[in-house]
């Protein structure tokens, strides 16, 4: 599924690298990360983005190539966080109802409880 495809769409696209990471911001949002062409192969939250974005570089699950292509964008919007469970669970949705299956670096889920931060996942 490509990210040009969910609703609402992220409001802001930033390259997966660490030159990149000072455009980021440190509030709440979700985000996606995406293959070259803009598919989708990661749905998250997070209370500070800017430190997400940060973790995520540093996983080389989510840097390395894998089959579903390698995640080169990092798509967010700025969200509430008391809200945030519900975007990432709707985002998560749409690709569930398009492929039948979580996007391919997502686990599990999202919580539909209280979001607890990326510090705490």
């Amino acid at each position: 599924m490509n990210v040009n495809e969910l609703l609402p769409k992220p409001a802001f696209k930033v390259q997966l690298k660490l030159s990149h990471y000072f455009f980021i911001p440190k509030e709440a949002g979700c985000y996606i990360l995406t293959t070259f062409n803009n598919d989708i192969i990661y749905v998250g939250a997070s209370d500070n983005l800017f430190y997400r974005f940060q973790q995520h570089l540093n996983n080389d699950e989510k840097t390395d190539p894998n089959k579903g292509g390698k995640a080169i964008w990092f798509y967010y919007k700025i969200y509430d966080s008391g809200n945030l469970p519900t975007l990432e669970r709707t985002w998560i949705n749409q690709f569930v109802m398009n492929h039948g299956k979580f996007p391919m670096l997502n686990k599990i889920n999202s919580s539909i409880n209280k979001y607890f931060g990326a510090t705490e996942l």
